[in-house]
């Protein structure tokens, strides 16, 4: 039998494109049935949006993902590292391509106003009901995700090697692709040889896709700091050991870190964004919490920050006199994302052949996060692409007026669905067709 050239495959997800977004095609192979698997995918977008779950609760969502992937052959293991998912499609010798998806949706209540709007309420880790929403475009994800799943299992001709799908829980809290780690993600499993992701961003119209080789997202650190003083009256403060001013002093010291201490061309944020202390005016008070956030991109730029805290901290708290040393917390954190740069460029070229090269552009990192990451830390050559998200016509005109755009975690983030759908499938089967084997 005649082997078919790895181009053809690709340029099949166009056969009715939405818009003039998409670039023209030969005749449809493997993603000519996107067009009949459409609808199917469009109600499943709508019940997981409408449906949402907080991190760590994922058990249903992840249990509908779960059915679709058996009754498509996949062989299925729920319940890794919580409400995971690990689907394997077996179909000969060749690579193992490792596609994630995340589960979990925000604390978040929608205003989007859409007729599937979720009206979900939940009790959060602390026991408050919150509302509930996929506020980050995790809904896109996982039905791209099974998109790409039943099109690959559809037509398993045309490819060979270990198609392996990877539903994350917890990714909001950082805590879920470690979690499946240390459920033996990789032990349990194959190890995969490439891992690909996307994440959508509204700065982008839907139907284009966004790269950048290298670091692409910083690493996370959440701190904790609290200082200690001695309380008493706010009229006799020669009598206490003053734990706001301390904070003040601490805060602005802070700063230094990153302006004083760091190399300019190396990034990183640092910012206090919660101080609380005290309970009325003439009260000083016994002590003074603040909460940081540290975004870096280098490990050793990370390593010597989340020092700097603790030094600068303790230095400000033993020149104030306190009575006890300030206790330095970091309590969740996420390495940096780092894509490789020959994979993302070998995706880059194969994407750009099916969706045009014209709607594929080069970003600049940014400082947000994700635990994407640490199946790279974890020995994985990986790379996560961004999806377009926003309407064409609103997201032109919003560049042109300098509006800005619904972003992640907003009330009012709402994909162009059809537009994103389509072609967050095909940048998933694009992408996997690329790096399996070839028949």
């Amino acid at each position: 039998m005649k082997t078919l050239p790895l181009l053809p495959l690709l340029l099949a997800c166009v056969a009715a494109p939405v818009g003039p977004v998409l670039a023209a095609a030969p005749p449809p192979t493997v993603l000519a049935g996107l067009d009949a698997l459409y609808p199917e995918l469009d109600a499943l977008y709508r019940d997981l949006h409408q449906t949402p779950e907080l991190s760590l609760q994922e058990e249903k969502t992840a249990a509908k993902l779960a059915e679709r992937l058996r009754k498509l052959g996949f062989e299925v293991t729920p319940k890794v590292g919580g409400h995971g998912v690990v689907a394997l499609l077996r179909n000969g010798k060749g690579p193992t391509v490792m596609l994630r998806t995340d589960l979990d949706g925000l604390p978040v209540e929608e205003k989007t106003g859409l007729p599937y709007a979720s009206k979900t309420k939940a009790k959060d880790g602390a026991g408050t009901e919150v509302a509930v929403m996929h506020a980050c475009g995790h809904d896109v994800h996982m039905t791209s995700w099974i998109g790409t799943a039943t099109l690959l299992a559809r037509t398993k001709d045309r490819w060979r090697g270990t198609l392996m799908l990877v539903g994350q829980p917890a990714e909001e809290m950082g805590a879920g692709a470690r979690q499946m780690l240390a459920d033996g993600l990789f032990k349990r499993f194959p190890k995969p040889d490439v891992a690909v992701a996307m994440h959508t961003v509204a700065n982008a119209a839907a139907g284009t896709v966004r790269f950048t080789p290298g670091y692409a997202l910083a690493s996370v650190d959440a701190v904790d700091v609290t200082l200690y003083g001695k309380g008493g009256h706010g009229a006799y403060p020669h009598t206490t050991v003053d734990p706001v001013v301390m904070a003040a002093r601490t805060i602005l010291s802070l700063q230094t870190l990153v302006s004083r201490e760091k190399s300019p061309l190396e990034p990183a944020v640092l910012t206090v964004g919660s101080i609380h202390g005290g309970t009325k005016h003439n009260i000083i008070p016994d002590e003074v919490r603040l909460q940081l956030t540290l975004r870096t991109y280098k490990p050793e730029v990370r390593k010597a920050l989340l020092a700097g805290i603790e030094r600068i901290t303790k230095a400000e708290a033993m020149a104030s006199g306190a009575p006890r040393p300030p206790t330095v917390n970091v309590t969740e954190g996420t390495p940096a994302t780092y894509n490789d740069p020959e994979l993302t460029k070998r995706l880059v070229d194969a994407v750009g052949k099916v969706l045009g090269e014209k709607n594929l552009s080069e970003t600049p990192s940014v400082m947000g996060g994700e635990d994407f990451s640490e199946y790279g830390r974890a020995g994985v050559p990986s790379v996560m692409l961004w999806l377009g998200i926003t309407e064409p016509k609103r997201f032109a005109e919003a560049k042109g007026a300098e509006e800005a755009l619904p972003s992640p975690h907003s009330p009012f983030y709402a994909p162009d669905r059809e537009r994103a759908l389509r072609t967050g499938v095909t940048l998933l089967t694009t992408s996997a067709l690329e790096l399996l084997g070839r028949p």
